[in-house]
């Protein structure tokens, strides 16, 4: 079967809201500090956990999409999240918490099978708008839990959320279980064969490896960004609410509208061209943040063009990915995608530490030099395509 627009329009929306149960935390950590009389920054460790969960759930999770049918897969993993959900929500302490956290993000990994599903059903010629369409569900979702999630901490508590987000899957699930579509996989080897296999296609596949190293240290520079961001708007000279700093996630919408666009450019031109725009755009906003940090208007900007040079390396870097092998994209999608949030859980905890360090200034150049690194892998090996 064919996709219909409705159908990428579901997909997004799915891909939107579980990906979202990686990110609701973030807005809430002084407020899990305060209840479990922790400091803040012990409780920030959650982000990077639940980072590296995501980053674990992808590489054992995901592979097999490409061995069991992908719709059961999905279903499966969304109960599991459903339960991660209300573990977290009960936590009587921050040890059973992190654990909760690390499960949610092992379990929110249904964005990375919805993907590969999208991309085999899609028109080859409109394949890169249909993964672009999909990230900007996925964008929008990692970017608008923020938002949701400091409002309802700062309105009922940091718990509510993640009974909210429990509910929400339930209702993902029955949505997904009427209307996506069984797909039978082509691989028949042993999970250990599938596993194996990725370490085949890393040593075969060089755009696979430029692709995931330029995404990881992209993904590094959002990780550091969005965990330290929240305690420069919770100290002085800000000193705001988790609802108000959660409002910041709207000003990164902007890059995720620009997805499609993005993945359009991908179908018509090379994709290289937008991921050099997009990693130029992402060096510059750490200028833009660096030199603007103390006043929310510069800000917004540097969240702006941060999120939107994002978009240009992510969706052009995996529109390259999956045209390289049609039967193993689930495979491809799991190198690539545990690299770039391995990239995201080290970013956070890198992001601390360069709080830690020297505050803000620090974390800026810190995420301006990670960025560089991207130009430069870029750059070595331009020629080469």
């Amino acid at each position: 079967m064919s996709l219909k627009k409705s159908d990428v329009a579901i997909m997004a929306l799915c891909t939107g809201l579980i990906v979202a149960n990686i990110y609701y935390c973030q807005p809430l950590i002084i407020l899990i500090a305060k209840h479990f009389n922790i400091e803040e920054s012990v409780a920030g460790r959650i982000t990077y956990i639940t980072q590296a969960g995501y980053a674990a759930g992808l590489l054992f999770l995901v592979p097999l999409g490409d061995r069991l049918e992908r719709k059961k897969q999905i279903l499966g993993t969304t109960v599991l999240a459903i339960l991660s959900l209300i573990i977290a929500a009960k936590a009587p302490t921050f040890l059973v918490l992190e654990i909760a956290c690390f499960l949610i993000g092992f379990s929110s990994v249904v964005p990375q099978l919805i993907l590969p599903l999208a991309a085999h059903l899609a028109n080859p010629a409109q394949r890169g708008k249909t993964i672009g369409t999909i990230m900007s569900g996925l964008l929008l979702g990692i970017l608008l839990s923020r938002t949701i999630s400091g409002f309802i901490g700062k309105l009922y508590g940091w718990t509510s959320m993640f009974w909210i987000a429990a509910v929400l899957c339930v209702g993902l699930f029955v949505l997904m279980l009427l209307r996506f579509p069984k797909n039978e996989p082509k691989f028949s080897g042993s999970y250990a064969e599938l596993m194996r296999s990725l370490l085949t296609l890393i040593k075969e596949q060089p755009v696979l490896r430029e692709a995931s190293a330029i995404n990881a240290l992209s993904f590094a520079t959002f990780g550091a960004f969005w965990t330290t961001m929240v305690l420069l708007l919770g100290g002085e000279p800000f000193h705001f609410d988790s609802g108000t700093i959660g409002l910041f996630g709207l000003a990164g919408a902007a890059g995720a509208l620009a997805a499609p666009i993005i993945g359009r450019m991908g179908d018509k031109r090379s994709p290289r061209v937008a991921i050099g725009f997009g990693l130029i755009v992402l060096f510059i906003s750490f200028f833009v943040l660096y030199f603007g940090g103390s006043s929310v208007v510069g800000i917004i900007l540097g969240i702006i063009l941060l999120d939107f040079g994002l978009q240009g390396v992510h969706v052009s870097n995996q529109t390259r990915v999956y045209a390289l092998i049609p039967e193993a994209r689930n495979r491809l999608n799991t190198v690539f995608m545990t690299i770039s949030f391995i990239g995201t859980a080290c970013g956070s905890a890198f992001g601390l530490w360069l709080w830690k360090t020297g505050g803000w200034p620090a974390v800026c150049i810190g995420c301006a030099a990670l960025a560089g690194g991207g130009i430069a892998i870029y750059s070595l090996t331009y020629k080469k395509k």
